[in-house]
């Protein structure tokens, strides 16, 4: 078994993608209804630039949700993890006490969670992690969907060290 873990993982969810495409498609009628058919949109419409205003938000916040991504590495240097675009860390084993796969339960949804009883949070899905709490007392967990070759890099990983 190599003695490096990688694990790159994205909103996948069908059921967020089906949120996010129709929460898009609201102002894309409203777009169409209003500008090229030349009804108003609604009871109480908006202009057509606050139509495009808000189909252009909207538009941003499906490509962010499309381009996040939480790549993990664990080796015997140690971890590291991108969660583009909002956080990057690399920790040696040197500073850290324990690390473990652990089940974190709902931390109140995904993507960085602040403040739980697991340091921050980084997850994409599921409720598993690798929680790590390192020597200057700080502590994170890193969600993953590979649980099972984690534990057994870990475990390799603590055998070379004796």
């Amino acid at each position: 078994m190599e003695t490096k873990f990688t694990e790159t993982q994205r909103f996948t969810q069908w059921w967020l993608w089906v949120i996010l495409i129709g929460v898009l498609l609201i102002p894309i009628y409203g777009i169409y209804k209003q500008m090229f058919l030349g009804e108003p949109f609604g009871d109480n419409p908006t202009s057509n630039i606050g139509l495009i205003v808000f189909f252009v938000t909207i538009l941003g916040l499906v490509i962010g949700f499309r381009l996040i991504k939480l790549h993990t590495t664990v080796d015997a240097k140690g971890i590291s993890f991108d969660f583009l675009p909002f956080s990057s860390k690399e920790i040696l084993w040197s500073e850290v006490l324990t690390a473990e796969v652990i089940d974190y339960g709902f931390v109140g949804g995904y993507g960085v969670r602040l403040f739980t009883n697991y340091g921050t949070v980084y997850n994409i899905k599921g409720r598993i992690g690798l929680h790590v709490v390192l020597k200057s007392g700080d502590e994170f967990c890193l969600g993953t969907q590979k649980p099972d070759e984690l534990k057994m890099l870990l475990n390799k990983l603590t055998i070379l060290e004796v």
